[in-house]
């Protein structure tokens, strides 16, 4: 496991703005956890700009993310492990009764409510469609939204945690039982 096993400490900063340091674990909007493996500055138009190097876990994509905007992009730190027992809460309310709509305003509303960021989000489109499809069957899209918004809780949870992905999937499974 390495790097991903390693205990998550989340910094207390008085600032409203975000700063990242080289080997923080973060969490990007709709692509989940990666560490910031540089910061880097870059020549931009005549402006030299600073950017964090940041690599998902899931996928070792490496996005490059203005310091400057790190607010209006979503960046933010992982949650803390006394956070977990919230975000299962949220999975256990009653999915909200978005059935009258059709699949692709929901798919919007899911999407939207993705990029966001908020791992609170993530887990009212994940209890949703979870929910949904126990119901009926999903549009393609929305199978995938599900997977999306799956991968994402378990990333976070299971390295808020410390446990592993398989375990953190059996964890979210029990809460729908």
């Amino acid at each position: 496991m390495g790097e991903k096993s390693k205990r998550i400490r989340v910094k207390q900063g008085t600032s409203t703005k975000k700063e990242f340091s080289k080997g923080d674990v973060a969490v990007y909007p709709a692509h989940g956890v990666g560490y910031i493996e540089s910061i880097e500055s870059k020549e931009i138009n005549g402006d030299t700009l600073n950017f964090y190097m940041m690599k998902i876990v899931e996928n070792g994509m490496v996005i490059m993310i203005p310091t400057s905007n790190v607010e209006s992009v979503g960046l933010r730190e992982l949650i803390p492990e006394t956070e977990v027992p919230e975000v299962y809460k949220v999975m256990k309310e009653k999915a909200h009764g978005s059935d009258n709509q059709t699949w692709n305003r929901r798919y919007r509303e899911y999407m939207d409510k993705i990029k966001t960021g908020s791992i609170y989000d993530v887990a009212e489109v994940f209890r949703d469609l979870f929910q949904l499809k126990l119901e009926k069957d999903l549009s393609f899209g929305e199978r995938k939204l599900l997977d999306t918004a799956q991968n994402l809780l378990v990333q976070e949870l299971s390295m808020a945690k410390d446990v592993d992905e398989k375990s953190m999937m059996q964890e979210i499974e029990n809460l729908f039982i």
